[in-house]
């Protein structure tokens, strides 16, 4: 009896959990670092005496790192498989600690750079590895449910930073910000690494002993072997940069990848978190530029915290397309406001002073359960492993580019033309996009990785999941 429950021991979800949460952690002093902007960009140019920076100069800050992390992910990536996932996130605690140190130091706008250049390349690390830890060490349930924890974390680090940006100078932000990659250099060691890296090493006995770990049981072998099967039909592909276009499944998924990023900074997700306090403070609404920051940003974390279960529930397709419509419809309604505060004096808007900061609650509340985190989620789960490094590559590339792009679309067509035409032209765009999703995006809801690969070799992606079996 002692040997037969031994052997039908159960598994446990909580090690897989702790694993994700962990990993992702390093979302907090990610967000931050990409929203430093948001809260310093008008402190900076403001403040003379300490840096005598014009507002042309800061708004560089939101360029450099999205440079960094298109130069530098292809590096990470390749990375992942010579080290590790484990160890390349760990990696990234150095630069996101160094550009911390710069910041405390900085009297000139050229250090301020020096520190957006080592928060770049941070960036560009936990782009293309998180991801990627994240879809390897959890069963599909578990990475439906808490995959998007990472961008829970990130947006905590986006509502961190705007609090603390609200009440400290740049110095004191910096040496409580530090802390925090310290921190997690000091946890994250104490986590498995991926049971996939392991067998893609030829490893068994690393494997089964993550999987050990991941799994909360002793007797690993039969996962193991399916595992073992999983990757090695997967690893038949010599995994070139050519395979990543001349293969089908490949080919699908670089097309939904690629897609799923640029549509969300088309559809304004980075512009609108490094500029929060910068369109407040433009738009002229009654509450305060910092309060209305803290009010976007904290509805940011507190809705990706429950927006993971509902996206598992209803589908990663529906749930995109759903955000893309709403956002689309909430951004062009802030145009048109803004086109007649702007362009229509006679017309009196003062009875409607708030409609910015409602409409931006509106915009982010769409966001939350869509356009934030499903591009994320989706880029660990499309890849096969042979080509998941080189696809990775690439949409971390399209993600800095994008992000470039996008902020300085802002930049641009609000100096140019006024702050309503960003709004338009982000509307515009996510309206478009919503009905691109249908022939793009595959449905992944529940699925195992070699199921999905499964399904992107077939001519139509079935819209039902097949099988529940663990990977």
């Amino acid at each position: 009896m002692v040997s037969n429950n031994f052997n039908v021991q159960e598994e446990k979800t909580w090690p897989q959990v702790l694993a994700i949460v962990t990993s992702c952690f390093l979302g907090i002093p990610f967000g931050m670092l990409f929203s430093w902007s948001s809260p310093f960009i008008v402190k900076i140019t403001e403040d003379k005496v300490n840096y005598n920076i014009t507002e042309n100069e800061a708004s560089v800050f939101t360029t450099i790192p999205p440079i960094m992390m298109i130069l530098l992910c292809p590096v990470f990536s390749k990375l992942c498989d010579i080290i590790g996932r484990k160890r390349t996130l760990m990696l990234i605690a150095v630069p996101q600690i160094i550009a911390w140190l710069l910041t405390i130091v900085s009297n000139n706008v050229w250090v301020l750079y020096l520190s957006r250049f080592f928060s770049g390349i941070g960036d560009g690390g936990i782009m293309a590895s998180l991801p990627m830890y994240v879809g390897e060490v959890a069963v599909p349930k578990i990475r439906g449910a808490w995959g998007n924890i990472m961008n829970v974390f990130i947006y905590l680090g986006v509502f961190l930073i705007n609090v603390i940006g609200s009440y400290c100078d740049v110095k004191q932000t910096a040496y409580i910000c530090i802390s925090l990659p310290i921190l997690y250099l000091a946890i994250m060691r104490f986590m498995p690494e991926s049971p996939y890296y392991y067998i893609k090493k030829d490893d068994p006995a690393k494997a089964k002993e993550s999987l050990r770990w991941l799994r909360g049981k002793t007797d690993v072998d039969q996962i193991y072997e399916k595992l073992k099967i999983d990757i090695e039909k997967q690893m038949l592909e010599t995994g070139t940069w050519k395979d990543l276009v001349s293969i089908r499944s490949n080919r699908r998924a670089l097309l939904a990848g690629i897609f799923l990023r640029v549509s969300q900074q088309l559809g304004g997700a980075a512009a609108f978190s490094v500029y929060t306090k910068f369109i407040f403070k433009k738009s002229g609404s009654d509450i305060s530029p910092a309060v209305a920051s803290m009010i976007y940003t904290g509805l940011c974390f507190g809705l990706l915290f429950v927006s993971g279960f509902v996206i598992e529930r209803f589908g990663r397709k529906k749930s995109y397309m759903g955000a893309l419509t709403t956002c689309g419809i909430v951004l062009l309604s802030q145009a048109i406001y803004l086109f007649i505060d702007q362009q229509v004096p006679s017309i009196d808007l003062s009875s409607i002073k708030w409609f910015p900061v409602v409409g931006m609650i509106l915009y982010v509340i769409s966001c939350s359960f869509g356009i934030f985190n499903i591009p994320t989620l989706m880029s660990g789960e499309l890849f096969s492993t042979s080509i998941k490094a080189k696809g990775l590559s690439v949409l971390t590339i399209t993600f800095g580019v994008m992000i470039f792009v996008a902020n300085n679309i802002f930049y641009l067509l609000n100096t140019s033309i006024g702050l309503y035409c960003p709004f338009l032209f982000f509307g515009v765009c996510n309206i478009i996009s919503t009905f691109l999703s249908i022939y793009i995006i595959p449905e992944t809801k529940g699925k195992t990785l070699e199921e999905i690969q499964e399904d992107l070799k077939s001519e139509k992606v079935p819209k039902k999941v097949k099988s529940q079996s663990p990977a």
